[in-house]
């Protein structure tokens, strides 16, 4: 099946040709059909399965271009409103379909002027809400999308939701997407929805087929250690680190800034301002790495993520889910990996069995195979190299001084140092270790304690010489470049309610930590 079985309007076929989608994904194929019929339906799909372009694309193809607001999508947070309005903005572009985002923290009379203009406003409860008891726009949106909406459940906005559409017309398509369905959204789609068709995705569609899925499995104290040289031997163009805590996630990019990494990090606690910007390099390619909780990470939208790390594993499976489809997207092949501590290991399996795929084990690369790669990396680069007019004239020049041999080896050293790797040779557990952590788990043993000594020690490198391009770092002074050296070491839930899901709705252990949220 392709895009072109929908027989949608040339203008926005001519916009998904251009977006590179070819394939539709299980939850586009299931319910563009259903959009197209004018019904009202429930999704149930996590991030990262294509559901923007499922609700997206056929609203847009029905949409009449009068003036006026003919689409209303509600999303919890800021970040996934600005990346829905971007992406429905690119689908309608050529159908002259302007789109407004409303959230918290912006001007009032800028986003009314933006409505004024805009067929589809894509909105978080609170700003929105605040904007219709206000009597500051009067619409009648035929169509209506809840995404997300357990994420809203989460984050205390339920009663603003159930008040949101009573300013809304009676007459409307409307459509509700998430990625659970506890009790308090099956009672809110009766009562927003009228006779609607459900979409559900099976396990074997959750996680998407073309990302590879991989765990090493190392003692607590060698999470850097794995991390760096994980790094080294995938060498990832583009890729984010999940973390558990926003304390996690500063410490972390500390760290890695002073190995040389372009790396920045993204949580709740950052001003707006910051996050946006870190958004935007990341996605221009000005930062190589970006760290992140969860929240601050939901609807990330960037098509060239080439890996997913892991830092620490997510404490439920909807998260894991979310946290790897930030790769492989748009038809792309995508690498995720996780860093596990034995005593983790419950936890993984539990992943395993909820998303209904088994990761594969593997062992952490030792120093040769880190080198053999590198080494076989810059062969192929040098073979594909192009012979430059400049370079021909520099040799001529360095011929004036050198013999040819000794310009070769001087150049040929240069660029081998790349090929350097930093830290002890072995890292993590052993592959007999592992196989006897997936024996004692499937007898309903403990965490296997008996083997917590690891293969390695800590890595100390703290300029990293010429590898990745000849960037140097500051070294890990500390000895163990900060972390939670308090027992628990290196964020679990150190801060009380702070890993999971509890960045903004539930830091400080109430209904919502972040009370701002609330105003979004």
């Amino acid at each position: 099946m392709t895009f072109n079985d929908f027989n949608f309007k040339e203008q926005l076929q001519k916009a998904i040709d251009h977006a590179g989608f070819k394939e539709p994904s299980p939850i586009q194929a299931e319910a563009i059909p259903i959009v197209l019929q004018g019904k009202d339906m429930v999704g149930q799909a996590h991030t990262g399965t294509g559901k923007t372009a499922a609700f997206g694309l056929p609203v847009i193809n029905m949409m009449k271009g009068q003036q006026g607001v003919e689409a209303v999508v509600i999303v919890p947070t800021r970040e996934l409103a600005m990346q829905v309005s971007d992406e429905l903005f690119r689908f309608g572009k050529n159908l002259n379909f302007n789109t407004a985002t409303v959230y918290g923290g912006q001007s009032y009379s800028m986003q009314l002027r933006n409505i004024d203009r805009s067929s589809i406003i894509v909105a978080t409860p609170g700003r929105f809400l605040d904007l219709l008891r206000g009597g500051k726009i009067n619409i009648k949106p035929s169509y209506v999308i809840l995404d997300e909406a357990d994420e809203m459940l989460d984050m205390g906005f339920l009663d603003d939701i159930k008040e949101i559409f009573t300013f809304l017309p009676k007459e409307r398509q409307t459509l509700l997407f998430s990625a659970t369905m506890p009790m308090a959204i099956k009672k809110l789609a009766q009562t927003i929805l009228k006779e609607p068709e459900f979409v559900t995705l099976t396990k074997k569609d959750v996680t998407n087929s073309k990302i590879t899925q991989t765990y090493y499995v190392v003692d607590e104290r060698e999470r850097d250690d794995a991390l760096i040289r994980l790094y080294d031997f995938k060498n990832p163009t583009k890729s984010i680190i999940f973390c558990r805590t926003k304390k996690e996630v500063d410490r972390l990019s500390t760290f890695l800034v002073s190995q040389g990494f372009m790396a920045k990090g993204l949580h709740g606690d950052m001003e707006q301002r910051q996050r946006e910007e870190a958004i935007r390099a990341f996605k221009s390619s000005k930062l190589e790495i970006l760290i992140a909780t969860d929240v601050a990470a939901r609807g990330l939208d960037v098509n060239d993520v080439s890996h997913v790390f892991n830092y620490h594993l997510p404490f439920d499976s909807e998260s894991y889910v979310h946290r790897i489809g930030r790769t492989g997207r748009a038809g792309k092949e995508g690498v995720a990996v996780s860093i596990v501590t034995p005593h983790e290991f419950r936890m993984l399996q539990k992943i395993e069995k909820n998303i209904g795929t088994k990761l594969e084990g593997k062992i952490v690369p030792n120093i040769d195979s880190v080198k053999i790669k590198k080494v076989a990396d810059l062969k192929d680069k040098i073979t594909e190299q192009d012979i430059k007019d400049y370079a021909l004239e520099l040799v001529e020049e360095l011929k004036e001084e050198f013999d040819i041999s000794t310009i070769a080896f001087k150049l040929a050293s240069m660029v081998a140092s790349s090929t350097y790797v930093k830290g002890n040779n072995t890292i993590g557990k052993s592959e007999s270790d592992i196989k006897r952590l997936i024996e004692n788990a499937q007898r309903g043993g403990g965490d296997d304690r008996g083997h917590r000594g690891g293969r390695g020690g800590g890595y100390r490198g703290g300029n990293r010489g010429g590898s990745r391009g000849g960037r140097s770092g500051g070294g890990r002074s500390d000895g163990r470049s900060g972390g939670n050296r308090d027992g628990r070491s290196g964020g679990g839930r150190s801060d009380g309610r702070s890993g999971g899901r509890s960045e903004g709705s539930r830091s400080s252990g109430g209904r919502s930590g972040d009370r701002n949220r609330r105003r979004d």
